[in-house]
């Protein structure tokens, strides 16, 4: 009889999109072997952790929190960090994923689609403590953090290797889509989902459709972008939970004719692998160090503060400014006229190369209406001249570089000009990891500054600074950490 029953499952589950099983299959057996992943996974977790504490001083984003029913009450519920917040799984998610994601000021993945795979994190860190919650009041063994930082792994994974040859912004869908499909896989893993449970999962997070990229261009930048990936881990959670009470799935969710997710959202292409799953995409993930602006400007920042003591006490001499700079940056980032809110201006190259040669800096209160509002921004922005130089283009989509580069000239009334500043590699990237990590754990130590008390930080800083650890913490111990 249960020879039986598992040849009908697997029946079952053999007759789903083949890129459906490979991902299901990774989710469910994958072992992670790699040292490197889970030093990335480490230092990503505390980075996602600390951008989400810091987001907290913005009320733009602490009006989204909470239960949605106002002092609603959930048994064992999960904790949303830098919050007294307990909240059943799936708000939680929400919550979570919206905090860490507001300043977009943690981890990047550039290819044919971008996107920030720690996105994930707020649905396995809700999912995690929510289970580890209950285990513990059931007397069972918790999740540890090491489950975590495997899911993280994971999710980073799933969501990298799709974006890496299948470009949903070409079609005019969002990123997000991505964070919803990997969250949906590990999350049902996570939740103690099989195979064919984890591809009912998946493919309803496809059949769901995707996100529009409206809110990410003019003339609608918004501040959706900032809670969106929250909206699609906490979906995920959703659809993992309804997976696991028995929900069916879809087996040709992606290439059914005329109805399923390739021909309705795709253009009738076929979505496609590039590389077999491992840990590639957290080995290789970019860490926003430095600036909290879209990766695709985070070296244009670096080249802007460079140049900024040779232009800051001649600014009105200036006649032009050239952006040399890659494809992708232009399609996305690449902005002339008003900016009508933070979200519009973190998103334009012009803005923050005026930051950098304005100030030397630059912050996430760069953005508020208060520095906005100074007239030296947009003359500045009016010279600007933004090209593409092909060989960026080139080198941005090739796997042994993966650059983000830019380069920047000033040029003078007086017919002189400064020196081109180029900078192919941001401080976040893998080349350049020896160099970011300190700072990415000062960055790390600053937020964590703005919300907790001294004795209270170090009691963080204690455990989460020591990985072997942190890695056997009861995932509920951790959370209860960050209670404030």
């Amino acid at each position: 009889m249960t020879s039986s029953v598992t040849q009908t499952n697997q029946t079952k589950s053999e007759a789903f999109d083949k890129v459906l099983q490979e991902i299901a299959d990774y989710a469910v057996d994958f072992k992670i072997n790699s040292q490197e992943a889970y030093d990335t996974a480490h230092h990503v977790l505390l980075d996602t952790i600390g951008c989400g504490l810091l987001a907290l001083r913005y009320p733009e984003c602490t009006k989204h929190l909470g239960p949605i029913v106002p002092g609603t009450v959930v048994p064992n519920g999960a904790r949303v960090p830098g919050t007294q917040f307990e909240l059943d799984p799936v708000h939680a998610a929400f919550n979570i994923g919206c905090i860490i994601r507001w300043l977009d000021y943690n981890d990047t993945w550039l290819a044919k689609e971008w996107g920030h795979p720690s996105d994930n994190l707020g649905g396995i860190l809700a999912v995690a403590d929510y289970l580890s919650r209950t285990r513990t009041a059931e007397g069972k063994q918790p999740l540890s953090m090491k489950d975590v930082l495997t899911a993280m792994i994971k999710a980073h994974e799933i969501q990298g290797v799709l974006a890496l040859e299948n470009s949903l912004n070409r079609v005019g869908l969002d990123h997000v889509q991505f964070v919803k499909v990997a969250s949906t896989a590990v999350i049902t893993a996570m939740l103690g989902g099989d195979r064919e449970q984890v591809l009912n999962a998946l493919s309803n997070a496809w059949i769901d459709g995707a996100s529009l990229r409206t809110y990410r261009h003019a003339p609608n930048t918004g501040s959706r972008k900032s809670w969106a990936a929250g909206d699609a881990t906490s979906r995920a959670v959703r659809l993992a939970l309804m997976a696991m009470n028995g929900e069916m799935g879809y087996p040709t969710a992606l290439s059914a004719k005329t109805w399923g997710f390739n021909d309705v959202l795709f253009n009738g292409q076929e979505l496609k692998l590039a590389r077999s799953f491992g840990s590639y995409v957290m080995e290789n993930v970019l860490l926003k160090v430095a600036y909290p602006a879209e990766f695709h400007a985070q070296t244009a920042a670096e080249c802007a503060i460079q140049l900024h003591p040779v232009v800051k006490d001649c600014l009105e001499d200036i006649d032009k400014i050239e952006i040399m700079t890659h494809e992708a940056a232009i399609r996305i980032i690449d902005k002339k006229g008003p900016l009508t809110n933070p979200a519009d201006r973190d998103h334009c190259i012009q803005y923050v190369t005026a930051i950098g040669l304005i100030f030397g800096d630059l912050t996430a209160d760069h953005y508020e209406a208060d520095v906005a509002g100074d007239p030296r921004i947009d003359a500045l922005r009016d010279k600007m001249v933004v090209t593409e130089n092909p060989q960026y283009s080139k080198d941005y989509l090739d796997p042994d570089k993966r650059s983000i580069a830019n380069a920047i000239k000033v040029y003078f009334k007086d017919g002189t000009s400064t020196e081109e500043v180029e900078c192919e590699y941001p401080i976040g990237h893998r080349r350049r990891r020896n160099e970011g990590i300190p700072r990415l754990i000062e960055k790390y130590k600053e937020n964590l500054s703005t919300r907790f008390p001294k004795q209270k930080l170090e009691q963080i800083l204690d455990l989460t600074m020591d990985q072997k650890r942190l890695e056997n913490t009861p995932v509920n111990e951790f959370m209860k950490l960050f209670v404030i």
